[in-house]
């Protein structure tokens, strides 16, 4: 992992929450199990929630910040799963 310093004057915005979707991913049935976060959950409590669902099901999961740009609305990866879960 490669760090560097950053001027906290180059943003415009910041928000205390984020909105958050998580997909599960059962590859022996290659289904996904997608979920939208409703409430203000601190990051770290949607991990463990995360980890263990997926534990309990024997699937593998993936953790998205929703986001807009330009207009459209997008997921940004944050954990779990990279890539195509199904590819082989």
């Amino acid at each position: 992992m490669r760090t560097r310093l950053v001027d906290p004057r180059d943003t415009t915005w910041e928000r205390d929450h984020a909105d958050y979707r998580v997909s599960f991913w059962d590859v022996p049935a290659v289904a996904s199990h997608e979920y939208e976060i409703l409430d203000e959950t601190d990051i770290g409590e949607l991990l463990d929630w995360a980890r263990e669902y997926a534990a309990e099901r024997g699937w593998t999961w993936t953790v998205y910040a929703a986001a807009t740009d330009r207009g459209e609305r997008g997921l940004i990866r944050l954990a779990g799963v990279l890539g195509d879960p199904f590819a082989q």
